[in-house]
């Protein structure tokens, strides 16, 4: 089978689509085990870090983050750092998570009690107070999952962030419109139409650094849970 180290970029999210298609769960760990990830950057997202190292969120000195679709687990080891937040990061891979612990363990971290990673399905979460946090940061996993998920997208992150907690989401790949997907088709507004009520966005704007080939196709969204 083809991998990554021979194919486009374009080529490799056309794997990644029949993988999905044939399986939309076991079809992600296919194209992990493949080495088809396209949308691994290799490194946190400058907007994530800039917003993290702003204190722009008054977030709370003691609480949970979760990072829904983690991948290699980029995220997490900063949102833990920079926030004092134990962090959990979930995929539906098993390779990606096994992944993502050997990435934190080559960190050298002098603590890593407050980075988690589980195998775990984000649509099931929410149904203990375990399962609540005060900050979910998603970058590619909406833009993942299927439109016709969204609005169920919408009903878990209701249900797990806590009052004055915060949704941060970095919209990408903002390009023009396109059938099919992942990625699929993602604007600023698909966020707001799947959230409902009881939010108040605090921050909406075009990240001043991006990565390579990223700028002017993302956009950062945060909002208060009321």
């Amino acid at each position: 089978m083809a991998t990554s180290h021979n194919l486009t970029f374009e080529e490799q999210f056309a794997q990644v689509r029949k993988f999905v298609g044939a399986d939309p769960d076991q079809g992600w760990d296919d194209a992990w085990k493949a080495g088809l990830i396209p949308w691994d950057a290799g490194e946190v997202q400058p907007a994530l870090r800039d917003l993290l190292n702003s204190g722009e969120l008054k977030l709370p000195k003691a609480g949970r983050a979760l990072v829904p679709g983690c991948g290699k687990g980029y995220d997490g080891p900063l949102i833990a750092s920079a926030t004092g937040l134990d962090t959990l990061s979930v995929d539906i891979s098993s390779t990606a998570v096994e992944q993502a612990k050997e990435y934190v363990s080559k960190l050298g971290l002098p603590d890593t009690t407050r980075i988690s990673y589980e195998l775990k399905d984000f649509f099931t979460l929410g149904a203990s107070e375990d399962e609540k946090f005060d900050l979910v940061y998603d970058y590619t996993f909406f833009p993942a999952i299927p439109p016709s998920r969204r609005g169920e997208w919408g009903q878990v992150i209701r249900r797990i962030v806590k009052p004055g907690g915060y949704l941060v989401a970095l919209a990408f790949p903002i390009d023009p419109p396109r059938e099919g997907g992942p990625p699929f088709f993602v604007r600023p507004e698909h966020y707001v139409d799947v959230i409902g009520d009881g939010w108040e966005k605090v921050i909406d704007k075009v990240p001043e650094t991006s990565l390579e080939g990223r700028a002017g196709r993302e956009r950062l969204l945060v909002w208060k849970k009321l």
